[in-house]
């Protein structure tokens, strides 16, 4: 049986897994923390409506996006914090088990730059939405 833990990991790492959703958190990413709205994404990324629409919800429900109203429009923005957390629990064991430690795993020793606000992994999925301010 599966972990929640676990579960929300998976969840993140499949909404990944896919070209234009891949792409659209790059997109997201590019443009944090300011974010775009749906139109300016669909427009540089060339997806229809619907399509974007179906990869922003699958993104959304992975904790990936997280979306504000504006007047009649959503601004998208990527959650950096998830994506942080993700990339520390892939890290989190990084030379465990070794007497000796590849300098690609020195973020997860400890040399992460204290600017860098790692959510706990347990948190990927249940951090609080914020409501857009009317």
């Amino acid at each position: 049986m599966r972990s929640p833990q676990t579960s929300r990991v998976l969840a993140a790492l499949a909404a990944l897994a896919q070209e234009n959703r891949l792409a659209v958190f790059r997109l997201l990413v590019e443009h944090s923390p300011d974010g775009l709205n749906a139109g300016a994404i669909a427009s540089r990324l060339g997806l229809p409506p619907a399509t974007l629409s179906f990869h922003l919800k699958t993104l959304a429900h992975a904790d990936l996006v997280a979306s504000t109203a504006e007047g009649r429009f959503l601004r998208y923005r990527a959650n950096i914090e998830t994506m942080n957390a993700l990339v520390g629990y892939l890290l989190a064991n990084c030379c465990a088990q070794s007497t000796t430690c590849d300098p690609a795993c020195a973020p997860a020793r400890g040399a992460v730059p204290q600017t860098i606000g790692l959510v706990p992994v347990a948190d990927i999925g249940r951090r609080p939405r914020k409501r857009a301010e009317r």
